[in-house]
């Protein structure tokens, strides 16, 4: 049932200029050209009187030509007032034809379509689109549809598009037959594909176009619930390959080191924690490689979760990797999984791309050789060099900030084996967005506070109260405790009001005099970004001045306090990050959120959600309502789903029916699956960018 699309250079008078002007908007066949969906409509089903008209309107009329002329002042114009008996408008055209000005003569009776614009001598229509009307047709109008206008590119016009779509229309169903009936919907009243199409490229005149623009329409819900549906079978069905591809290592921890590092540990676990546990030890015991995704909120105790399943991997006699976005956290893993892993015999090594060649090359032959267990590092594991005896399981923190191919380059590194895979986020995704965009992984929450961790008091307060803030730093430091203040920008900016981090850590250097300040920004080399927020972690510094390089970093349980600068200016998801660098200690912690107003709507219910709640995935819900779902997926959403119609926020009441929709369909209708995959990702699935 696999479909195969007509490329567009099939349909009369795509030439090649024209088919590279279509490719500049993802437009190749007549399947992309049928998705392209309008950004407004115009109604030119109707006549309007010029004597109704108000600037702004965008209207259809009829009239008489009164009289034409070329201008010739500073730009060379063509001037034509037309008459309807209910008024007069002029139409004006800067670049025009010797022939054009020819046809517009006194007495031609021309249908014209455009914006109306107040002009020096009355309301004008300048270049609208326009026709003779004959004499026998005066009063009549053709169209009995919307018309569409579409996103376009620099050499593409709208008549061009309507044209082509047109054209597409005119080839359904054969180039997209409707896999789905009625039955299949959610709501077996939604149209069909093919009325569902037509409606969207031409609506009746009485169809509400606000409907078909925000995606409340039936004709555009029955589009978005197959473009959603086809995406979670490509995920699904990508889970199904990697899990009957190659047998993974069977971790059964015949040895007993998970079992012995959790009598061990100094704390106990939440239940949480010995649920995902529980979760992962089942996983790992199967001869299907565990693809699970790890949510946990800032602090829940990810990383003890993390070292008892490499421990439940080195007591069945495989090696485990850790794969962390930066060498800081890196380094901060490796300290945490020693401290928990060596009294148990378990060697741990860490590959730091900025470690000396002879360190380097012993670190490498420990890997090799199986004698190092547990490896720990940054994108320095992808490195052709690095060889592992026996890989088995593959733990990547902050998932979101790799891409696919270094992710898959450290998983070729089992040999002949899938490892079991553990990702980790600190960013919780709401229930249903992560149904679709982490279909093909099964999904572990932490929602649990560990015992000892401290609440954070926030606080939102107006930069005029910039003193009274400066002063409860010093307080602080006084008592010995640590800050940090988060920056947005890092030089100061004529356009935007924000606070730069260089100027901010001078201010505070010649008002905290005595106090150690540091500075780190993204604009520092790695290494130094790395010293200076080592020698933060290590009480050299006592006030640190950060840009949200800071977001995922390093844990100093004597930072109590923090104070954001601009707050406005960032999203929930990243304050709370933020937010989250302090309440690591015993100390009680405060987060001030200092804004410059006036404040925007969105901001203000920013701001209110962090002062109600430290619940991250309280917040993650919050920021879906408020912002929709882009910025939580990254680019599982913007790059990798690739969404044409489908909006997760506005849509996520179909993720349900979707989940059991693709059951079906996997289970007993796997062509039906295929082809709807095929229309809707297509190359994009067979090379590993969904």
């Amino acid at each position: 049932m696999a479909e195969s699309p007509r490329r567009l250079t099939e349909l009369p008078g795509v030439g090649p200029r024209l088919a590279e002007r279509l490719a500049r908007l993802n437009l190749y066949t007549v399947a992309d050209l049928l998705l392209h969906r309008p950004i407004r409509y115009e109604d030119r089903t109707r006549l309007q009187p010029i004597g109704t008209l108000r600037p702004g309107d965008r209207a259809l009329i009829e009239a008489r030509v009164e009289w034409s002329e070329v201008a010739r002042g500073r730009r060379r114009r063509l001037l034509c007032r037309v008459s309807d008996g209910t008024g007069q408008l002029d139409l004006v055209f800067f670049n025009f034809h010797p022939r054009q000005a020819e046809r517009l003569q006194r007495g031609v009776l021309l249908r014209c379509f455009g914006e109306v614009r107040a002009g020096y001598a009355g309301p004008q229509m300048a270049h609208p689109e326009h026709e003779r009307v004959a004499p026998g047709d005066a009063g009549g109008v053709a169209d009995t549809a919307l018309t569409p206008v579409y996103g376009s590119t620099e050499g593409l016009h709208q008549g061009q598009l309507r044209k082509l779509v047109g054209a597409a229309l005119a080839m359904l169903p054969d180039q997209m037959p409707d896999h789905l009936s009625a039955e299949d919907l959610p709501d077996p009243s939604w149209p069909g594909l093919k009325e569902a199409l037509e409606t969207l490229h031409r609506p009746p005149a009485e169809t509400d176009p606000g409907g078909l623009l925000e995606g409340r329409h039936p004709a555009v819900r029955r589009i978005a619930y197959e473009e959603l549906l086809a995406h979670h079978l490509s995920l699904r069905r990508r889970r199904q390959a990697v899990r009957s591809d190659r047998g993974a290592p069977v971790l059964k921890d015949g040895q007993g080191l998970s079992a012995v590092l959790h009598s061990r540990l100094p704390f106990p676990l939440t239940a949480a924690q010995a649920r995902v546990d529980a979760e992962l030890a089942r996983d790992m015991a199967e001869s299907a490689p565990m693809l699970r995704l790890l949510q946990g909120d800032v602090g829940s105790g990810k990383t003890v979760v993390a070292a008892l399943a490499c421990a439940r991997t080195v007591g069945s006699g495989y090696q485990a990797a850790l794969m962390a976005p930066t060498e800081l956290l890196a380094e901060q893993h490796f300290r945490s999984l020693c401290g928990w892993l060596e009294p148990l015999q378990v060697e741990v090594a860490w590959l730091s791309g900025g470690a000396g060649a002879q360190h380097r090359r012993r670190d490498l032959q420990r890997v090799a050789s199986g004698e190092a267990a547990v490896v720990v590092g940054t994108h320095a594991l992808f490195q052709e060099q690095v060889a592992f005896r026996s890989l088995g399981l593959v733990v990547v923190d902050e998932q979101h900030r790799f891409g696919v191919h270094q992710r898959l380059a450290l998983k070729e590194k089992a040999g002949g084996v899938e490892p079991h895979q553990l990702t980790m986020t600190a960013t919780p995704i709401p229930r249903t967005l992560a149904m679709t965009a982490y279909a093909d992984l099964d999904v572990s929450a932490l929602d649990e506070r560990p015992p000892g961790r401290q609440p954070v008091q926030t606080v939102v307060v107006s930069e005029q109260r910039r003193g009274e803030v400066i002063d409860r730093i010093r307080a602080a430091l006084a008592e010995g405790r640590q800050a940090y203040w988060v920056c947005t920008l890092i030089e100061a900016s004529p356009e935007l009001a924000a606070q730069a981090a260089e100027d901010t850590a001078a201010h505070l250097r010649e008002a905290l005099t005595g106090h150690r300040i540091g500075l780190v920004h993204g604009r520092m080399s790695a290494t130094d970004k790395e010293k200076v927020m080592g020698a933060f972690a290590q009480g050299g510094i006592d006030l640190l001045v950060a840009t949200t390089v800071i977001e995922v970093g390093v844990d100093v349980p004597n930072a109590s306090l923090m104070i954001i600068d601009n707050a406005e200016r960032l999203g929930l998801a990243q304050l709370h990050q933020l937010r989250g660098r302090v309440g690591r200690g015993r100390a009680a912690s405060t987060c001030v959120l200092m804004y410059h107003g006036p404040l925007s709507e969105s901001a203000r219910q920013r701001l209110a959600v962090l002062r109600e709640t430290e619940d991250g995935f309280a917040i993650a819900q919050r920021d879906l309502e408020i912002r929709g779902p882009g910025e939580m997926l990254g680019t599982r959403q913007t790059g990798a789903l690739g969404l044409r119609i489908a909006d997760l926020g506005r849509d996520a009441d179909l993720l349900e029916p979707v989940q059991q929709q693709a059951g079906d369909l996997l289970h007993g209708r796997a062509s039906i699956a295929e082809a709807l995959i095929e229309r809707w990702v297509g190359q994009a699935e067979r090379y590993g960018q969904v």
